[in-house]
């Protein structure tokens, strides 16, 4: 699962780390991005195959969607069913796409029963480089003649070092699958299947931060600064790579 995500790149420097030709959206960075609002997504133009990053809205709205706010429970889609299942299958054909993060969080549960509290963790490249989602974007049409075009971030099961801490853990593309994903160089659908792997532990890093990341109003750099009361379990406790 992936329900909240980092972003504290400007679109700028995104845009040429993803050599995008268009100009960068005027995206403010994030520290606390959660779905239904705006993220930086690139993908290929449809018209000229050249790679545009714009600003798009997290959560997909399929096209035959009656209402909008569908797209609040369509944040993330398992790559296991993509290719079946009716809100995705088509944009996994056609319009596969890349959502560019610097990080996500997930949560531990502390305990067991529903209200056992939670230890939140960022997660980040261990490299410091951006962290590219696997995504889908769609574009939907109100009656009132508005596009809104939105995204949903691919999700797999966890690398084995990260299941203690979830089960699920979003799609990260390395650059040299961003052809394939993106319809630049042709691939079949087992080949894209095949590329929606667990990114290993071994080029992440993994550090627990504040509760204050449970609130959506909390948006600042404090947020990713290490939690120094957590005791997280053996192998999930790397400092932040910047």
């Amino acid at each position: 699962m992936c329900g909240r995500y980092f972003q504290h790149r400007s679109s700028g420097e995104i845009a040429r780390y993803a050599r995008a030709v268009n100009a960068p959206p005027n995206l403010v960075p994030s520290f606390n991005r959660a779905p239904t609002q705006d993220g930086l997504v690139l993908r290929r133009h449809p018209e000229t195959g050249a790679r545009h990053l714009d600003a798009l809205r997290w959560g997909l709205i399929p096209r035959w969607a009656d209402d909008p706010s569908i797209g609040s429970r369509m944040m993330n889609a398992r790559s296991e069913s993509i290719a079946e299942k009716p809100s995705f299958r088509d944009a996994f054909v056609k319009r596969r796409a890349i959502a560019f993060a610097d990080g996500f969080y997930e949560w531990q549960r502390l305990g067991e029963g529903p209200k056992a509290p939670k230890q939140a963790f960022a997660v980040a490249m261990a490299d410091g480089a951006p962290m590219p989602l696997a995504a889908l974007w769609e574009g939907w049409r109100g009656k009132d003649g508005d596009i809104i075009r939105s995204y949903t971030i691919i999700t797999t099961n966890a690398a084995p070092e990260l299941s203690p801490l979830h089960d699920r853990m979003p799609v990260i593309l390395p650059p040299e699958d961003w052809d394939e994903w993106l319809g630049e160089t042709p691939a079949e659908p087992a080949r894209l299947q095949a590329l929606l792997q667990p990114f290993p532990r071994a080029g992440l890093t993994v550090w627990p931060v504040s509760s204050r990341v449970n609130k959506v109003a909390e948006d600042d750099a404090a947020l990713l600064e290490r939690d120094p009361l957590a005791q997280p379990p053996p192998g999930l406790d790397d400092p932040p790579p910047w």
